[in-house]
Formats: C-alpha cells, sequence, structure tokens
C-alpha cells in the first residue's frame, strides 16, 4: 500500500486556496480543470492511497466543478475509467452528451480520455476512485455507452462494488503492499460485473435512460438556437411536452432549468478563454441561446455568484496550468 502526503487548504492563507486546490487538483488528477461557482472562500481537503493499480482519493471540498477539455483529455498520461461515490453532497457527471447525478448510495463512472465535466453544487465529500482503463477495456466490455451512468449502489452486485471500494480504502493503511493489491484487483473485478449487469439491463430503467441520452444529444446539437424550447424538442422526439417532463422526473434538474444550465455554463468557458477575449459578454452571450442580456447577466449570477463581467475579469487573473 502506497499513501501520498494529504492535502489540506487549512495551511494556506484564504486568499491563495482557490488557486493551490486547483493546481493540487491539475497534479493529483492529471490535467483537470476547476472552478468554484465564483466563491471567495474555500476549503478543501484531500488523501489519497494505492491499492495495486488502483487509486483512492477522498475528497472532502466546498462547492466546486471540475472540467477535462478535449487537449487535456489527448495530452492525458495513462487512461483510466473514474468513479465518483459520494459520502456527502452530490456530483453531477456530464460526458458524450450524458448526464448522471449521484448521491450518497450511488456511483457514477466516466472516462478521462474523453471531455467530461463534474459538478459539485454543494460542499461534497467524495471518494474517487481510478482504475486503468485498459484493465476493464481488454475483457471485450463496450465501454461508451455505460460512461457518465448512475450504476446504483443500493442492492446487488453495484452495492458490493460500492461497499469494497470505501471498506478498501478505510482499511488501505492497515494492509501490506500484497494484500493492497489484491483489494485493488478486487475492485476492478466488482465495477467489471456492475458494468455487465448494466449493460445487459433491458428493463423500463435502461430505456428511459436511453431517451434521455436523446434529449441531451438533441440539446447539445441546438443550445445555440434561441428558438430550442420544450414545444421544439417535443417535436423532434416525436412525444407530448408531458413525456418530456416524466424522463426528467427523477433528475434534480427541471428540463428547462437544464438547457439553462448548459448555456451558462458554455458561456463561462468562452468568457474564461483568452482567446475569446476580443469577444463581448453580449456576443457570447446570444451565440448560445440568450436574446436577452438583462436576463443574462440574472441567470449567470444565479449560477456562478458573480456577474458576467466579474466572472471574466477574475478568469483573466487565475494563473494557466501548463
Amino acid at each position: 500500500m502506497s499513501a501520498t502526503p494529504p492535502m489540506s487548504t487549512d495551511a494556506v492563507a484564504p486568499k491563495e486556496r482557490a488557486a493551490i486546490w486547483r493546481e493540487w487538483v491539475w497534479t493529483h488528477f492529471g490535467g483537470l480543470d476547476s472552478d468554484l461557482y465564483g466563491d471567495t472562500d474555500f476549503e478543501g481537503h484531500m488523501s489519497a492511497s494505492r491499492a495495486g493499480e488502483v487509486m483512492l482519493t477522498r475528497l472532502e471540498a466546498n462547492r466546486h466543478r471540475v472540467i477535462k477539455s478535449d487537449r487535456q483529455a489527448r495530452a492525458g498520461e495513462r487512461p483510466y475509467l473514474k468513479i465518483v461515490a459520494p459520502w456527502r453532497g452530490s456530483a453531477g457527471v456530464q460526458q458524450s452528451g450524458r448526464e448522471a447525478w449521484v448521491r450518497p448510495g450511488g456511483w457514477a463512472i466516466y472516462d478521462t480520455t474523453g471531455t467530461y465535466a463534474v459538478a459539485n453544487p454543494e460542499q461534497v465529500e467524495h471518494l474517487i476512485v481510478m482504475l486503468p482503463r485498459e484493465q476493464l477495456s481488454e475483457r471485450g466490455l463496450a465501454l461508451e455507452p455505460l460512461m457518465a451512468r448512475q450504476i446504483g449502489g443500493v442492492s446487488g452486485i453495484a452495492r458490493v462494488a460500492l461497499e469494497t471500494m470505501r471498506t478498501t480504502y478505510q482499511e488501505l493503511p492497515g494492509m501490506s503492499e500484497a494484500a493492497a493489491r489484491g483489494a485493488g484487483e478486487a475492485i476492478v473485478e466488482l465495477v467489471r460485473l456492475s458494468l455487465l449487469e448494466l449493460a445487459g439491463r433491458a428493463d423500463g430503467r435502461t430505456q428511459l435512460e436511453a431517451f434521455r441520452d436523446r434529449i441531451r444529444v438533441h440539446i447539445g446539437h441546438h443550445l445555440r438556437d434561441p428558438a430550442l424550447s420544450l414545444d421544439h424538442i417535443a417535436s423532434a422526439m416525436n412525444c407530448s411536452k408531458r413525456h418530456l417532463h416524466k424522463a426528467f422526473s427523477a433528475e434534480d434538474d427541471t428540463l428547462a432549468h437544464y438547457i439553462q444550465r448548459q448555456r451558462v455554463e458554455a458561456c463561462m468557458r468562452e468568457l474564461a478563454d483568452p482567446q475569446r477575449a476580443g469577444r463581448t459578454i453580449t456576443e457570447i452571450a446570444f451565440s448560445w441561446g440568450f436574446n436577452n442580456t438583462a436576463h443574462f447577466s440574472r441567470v449567470f449570477r444565479e449560477h456562478t455568484g458573480l456577474t458576467p463581467s466579474a466572472f471574466r475579469a477574475r478568469a483573466s487573473l487565475a494563473p494557466a496550468q501548463d
């Protein structure tokens, strides 16, 4: 068993915590950007250990987001599958047009070789597990359709996998290297079985997830269109608006709020991009489907805690990651 020194912002001056947290996240997770929803106060703690080829990290932090861009994904080192399993709070994983929200008792998985984003909109305590991708892909499992899925954990093999990940992390300090390596191999096998079970489902839940995927892909393709609406989506999906609402009834977001959030986050990425510095805030907002500057400013502030101009100014001062 090997462990890395724990990281805590407690020993860092408050005004330096955001920058040092971004640096830690970038280094520890292999090229991963993060932001704090515009918050100025921040506390975060990370501790990590290895169980053979599997890395397990306990992360406690105020609300924040992490994003891996296409460029970062291509430049990544060893490819991993990554699991987020909350002890406290929630996490929203976005990848390949899908989105999965998980709370304590569940876990979600995603692929570090592709772009993704993980939202942590409240104070969280997560177990983050990284497994070598080749150990699962080499067994003939089609991984892509299973990414950004809520696996579960309440019952069945997914619960056994979740409890094994948690117990392994807690007991690693007392394990020998050989025992830790065996525990890591057990985690990989239990995750594989959980994914096989997910892949083999043919019940209504899987069909509903596939329908939500189609809706999210359609939204992603038409996000810049100001005419994008529930009526527009219902027509494209050949269904009623009631059916759309039903598909999202178990989600943390309403469908309308999901569209709004996707647009705001697209604007955030452009406002933080130095290559877009020549574009006005209004041009960026209107290019992502907003058609009223006052409305855009209000929803942007609700989402980030900052006005668009303040967000852009703060992003311009943030240290670049190489």
